[in-house]
Order: structure tokens, then sequence, then C-alpha cells
């Protein structure tokens, strides 16, 4: 949520895996230190939805990491994102896999890296495998519509003589290995069921990052990987696609609500919009002075107790006057009632007629698209909306108005989402644009 730099990046990579798991987040974060300390002006940025890895950028960086989806947002979007992001210097994480995407197309790390001719770099996570370590990085190379790949790091490497058998393959198809990362305790993240601990929660973050960045500082070619990187071209931003949703705008942040964009939060300011925050987890409400609330996702069923014992956070969301709209997290807390994870229930602001669990858990993954039935603070009726769905949460009550109409990424209809309760909206889709 920080504001943008004076200087637009200049170059950029991404760094791209053959799945989820191969280890891009760490290699990432250690590259965007390492870098820094070589006195660049280094910044992050995210292709696709999550939210919580550039969390973890913004840590290493010290700026702001965008995301680029690229199917959620035109390339337009994109361009103008990335030439208008903090520092000089940009290392990109992919999504998944380098052709993971929706099926129907888009959304994959290789449709935004062909689409801004930038380079990746592949990291191989190499458990059970050695020469055809080589063979995996020359297929995705050589895949049709493959973008521009500099080199291949190889994370989890087991020992030296493994590390001989991998350079060996690679030997054989002319592809640089750029870097040999160790099977190294000091490279673990720990992570809970939505990914990822946040970087916001551990207080350590910032120093288990420097030791990250000594591993791959040590086993990477930093040189080779800087030459690699390729200039991102000059575009204008795009207006924001989703209006502000007030004049004041009040956003829940802390470590129950941290799922906001940061391109919505500063295309709101861009738009004209006062942007505040408050921590429902300090028992703060929202301003008086605001004229709307919005309560992005975050990890409430794990602060649920305390949540409810908030009586200031609860009374001021109660009295609020204003448009109050939440998200996933934000949504639940909306509710009657949240079941946590011991089944035990906990009342929350009851402003919208809905019970959820966190014990009854059912993982809902994917993207999504909203067309509205009624006015939302932000879009028209009957407009749709792009955006993301990731919970294991269930709604167990539900007895109000839905708020939308929803299909996935691929088109197809599901059930109508959301609910209403006059000034009061929310829902477990997060806005994307």
């Amino acid at each position: 949520m920080s504001k943008r730099g004076d200087r637009a990046p200049r170059r950029a990579l991404i760094v791209a895996g053959i799945r989820s798991g191969s280890g891009k987040t760490v290699v990432t974060i250690g590259l965007q230190r390492a870098l820094a300390r070589l006195g660049l002006t280094v910044a992050g940025a995210k292709i696709g939805p999550d939210y919580i890895d550039p969390g973890f950028h913004e840590a290493a960086t010290g700026r702001s990491s965008i995301t680029l989806d690229g199917f959620a947002m035109p390339i337009a979007t994109i361009r103008g994102l990335a030439a208008h992001g903090e520092g000089e210097w940009l290392v990109v994480e992919g999504t998944m896999g380098v052709f993971d995407g929706v099926a129907g197309g888009g959304g994959a790390t290789a449709d935004v890296a062909v689409a801004l001719d930038w380079p990746i770099l592949l990291v191989v996570e190499a458990s059970g495998a050695a020469q055809t370590i080589a063979a995996l990085a020359h297929g995705i190379a050589n895949f049709p519509g493959a973008p521009r790949v500099i080199g291949a790091i190889v994370n989890r490497v087991a020992s030296d003589r493994h590390g001989r058998m991998i350079a060996a393959g690679f030997a054989r198809i002319g592809m640089p290995l750029l870097g040999l990362v160790p099977t190294d305790e000091r490279l673990a993240l720990p992570s809970r069921h939505l990914g990822l601990v946040q970087a916001r929660e551990m207080g350590v973050a910032s120093g288990r990052i420097d030791a990250i960045a000594d591993v791959v500082a040590a086993c990477c070619d930093l040189g080779a990987i800087r030459a690699g990187m390729a200039p991102i071209d000059d575009a204008p931003l795009s207006p924001p696609s989703l209006r502000p949703p007030g004049q004041r705008v009040a956003v829940a942040c802390d470590d129950a609500f941290s799922f906001l964009y940061s391109h919505l939060f500063d295309g709101w300011r861009r738009a004209g919009a006062e942007m505040t925050v408050f921590s429902p987890l300090a028992d703060e409400a929202p301003s008086s002075g605001t004229d709307a609330c919005w309560l992005p996702g975050g990890y409430p069923e794990l602060h649920a107790g305390r949540l409810a014992a908030n009586a200031r956070f609860l009374a001021g969301l109660r009295r609020f006057e204003g448009s109050i709209h939440g998200e996933c997290g934000g949504y639940m807390v909306l509710g009657d009632a949240i079941e946590d994870a011991d089944g035990v229930t906990h009342a929350m602001a009851g402003l919208l007629p809905i019970e959820t669990s966190f014990a009854r858990r059912k993982l809902r993954l994917g993207y999504r698209k909203a067309t509205w039935r009624g006015a939302m603070p932000f879009a028209e009726p009957g407009t749709t909306s792009i955006g993301h769905e990731f919970h294991y949460a269930s709604v167990t009550r539900d007895d109000g108005e839905p708020l939308a109409d929803m299909t996935d990424g691929e088109g197809k209809l599901l059930e109508p989402a959301g609910s209403r309760n006059g000034r009061v909206t929310g829902t477990f889709f997060h806005l994307i644009a």
C-alpha cells in the first residue's frame, strides 16, 4: 500500500517454476535481498492473484510489490503497473508452473512473460532426480509459445555429487545453470492453510530473509542473472477499473485483515479517494469522518476470540453510517458468528445474516467473475468484476439477499454468492479488476 516511487523500474526478470512448491518464493526473496545488497534499488511483483507472497517481497526489498494478473487484468493495465512501480530492478515471482493458468486460456506466467517480452529464470526442485531435471528444463524452454529462458536455478540439491549429476544434464542442453541451491534449513518458511505464514506475522522475517539471501548469493550467479534482465517499456497507468467505494475510505489492516491488492488501494487514491487504515485487532473502529469501510480478507478465524472481545471495533462497525464491504475474512466478520477450527463459536458484528465455520472446511479456489445484482459502492448493478476465491471456511447459514451471480474462470455457472443487508455487503470473492 506504499506510494509509487519517483522512478519507474528499469529492468525485469520473472522467477518461474515447474510447479507450486518448487521454491519460487524462497529464490525470489533471496534474489531480491541479495541484489539489494549490491546497492541496486530492487522491487517485487507477483503474477497471479496471490496476496501472501507480495508481503515477503516487500519485506525483502522495503518497497511495494505489485500484482500483475494475466487473467483479470488487460495487458495495458499490467504494462502501466510495471512501468510505474517502485525500484529500478523488478524481480517478479510467477504463479504455479510456467504454463499453468485457466484451461480456456489466460493467467499463466508464460502469458505475461511473452506479452511483456520479459525473460524467465527457471526454478526446478531437485528431489528424486538428477540429469532428468535438464530434460524438464529443456522441454519448458522449447514448449510452443514459451518465453525466453535465461537459465535455471536447481533447488534442494542433496549433495555435491547430486549437483555434479545435475550439471552434467544441463551441459547436454546448453541452458545456463545459474545456481545449485542446497537443501538447507535456513531456506524453510512456515506455512498454514492458505500458504505461507505472512511476513508481517514473522517477528524475525528480515533476519530470515537475510539468511536466505546468504545462501542464494553464495550458490547463484548474481552477475549473470542481473545481466539477463530485460528492459521494461514505458507505459501509461490505466485508470482504476473499479471506482473507489467512497470519497473517504477506512480500510482494516492488520494480521487478521491483510489481503488487499495494492493496485486497488493506490488506484482509488489516484482517483481522488482519501484512504486511511485502522486495526480491528487493536480494537480500533473506522473513523466517523469516513463514508466507506472496507474489510479485506485475512485470517479472522485465527483471531476470532480476540475480535469477538473487541467491543470498540464491533460497536464502531454497527454504528458506521456509510457503506461497508467485506471480502472473504471481512465477510465472515460482518456475519453473526464464526465457528473456529476447534468448534468454538464467536459472536461477530451481526451486520449480515450469515454464520460461517472454519471447523467444517472445504477448499474453494479459483478465478471468479461476479455480476452484481444491485448497486455496489464500487460498481453499477449488472456490471461484472473479476477476482479470485481461496478459502476453506464455509457458510453454514445465510438468510440474506444474494449479492452476485457467479461464474468460474472458464465461464461455468456457479451458485449465487455473497450477502447484502442494506448498506452492508460481503462475499468470499476478492476483487482484482
